[in-house]
């Protein structure tokens, strides 16, 4: 596995490729939910892309950008395990260069839900996503559906915005005792993990 930085040995690893290239964009503090889109595009794709970059355009002031788990060395291991092509690994300066001040909003799909406690929230998905993109140049690009209005959102720029590129879903994996898997659940002790699943057996409970 190669792990790329900079944008130009980028493009000259880019431009040595044939057949179709599947991207995972994630933050990194990797789980078994990221791991299944991996072999979904292994799957699906001749080459497989991941990119870590815990983006400050999705948080809030008041969030959790400081304390938001970095484990770069774990992450390194399992897609090494799991023969991704490439890790590309931006740095803020290459994302968000000096004077950046053009943003990727959508006005309908993002109304109401998570944009009622986070305003600010897909505005920096969505531009972090184009970015990545626009310099990664996938055929197809992987999403998990535990936070499924970013999914239709993502699927919503790339039907709005002319892209050839496939969107595509991974089903939410879960924790033993139910809950969603997330790099945020490294904040919880493994009792507050068992007793948080009782959200999502409630919610099987209404459905039924």
């Amino acid at each position: 596995m190669r792990i790329i930085s900079s944008l130009s040995e980028f493009k000259k690893f880019r431009d040595s490729l044939f057949g179709n290239i599947g991207l995972i964009p994630t933050m990194g503090a990797l789980h078994d939910g990221h791991l299944s889109l991996v072999n979904q595009s292994h799957q699906n794709c001749n080459h497989t892309i991941v990119s870590i970059f815990v983006n400050p355009k999705q948080f809030a002031p008041n969030e959790d950008f400081d304390s938001y788990p970095r484990n770069l060395n774990i992450d390194q291991s399992a897609l090494e395990s799991l023969g991704v092509d490439v890790l590309f690994l931006p740095d803020n300066q290459i994302i968000y260069p000096n004077n950046f001040s053009t943003y990727v909003e959508e006005n309908m799909l993002a109304k109401g839900l998570e944009s009622l406690s986070r305003p600010h929230f897909f505005k920096g998905v969505l531009t972090i996503v184009l970015k990545l993109f626009n310099i990664i140049n996938p055929q197809s690009v992987f999403f998990g559906k535990k936070d499924y209005q970013q999914f239709r959102l993502v699927e919503k720029m790339v039907g709005d915005l002319n892209l050839d590129i496939k969107v595509v879903g991974g089903e939410t994996i879960r924790e033993e005792g139910g809950l969603a898997m997330s790099s945020r659940n490294a904040a919880f002790s493994e009792s507050e993990i068992q007793d948080l699943g009782i959200i999502y057996k409630t919610l099987k409970m209404a459905k039924d």
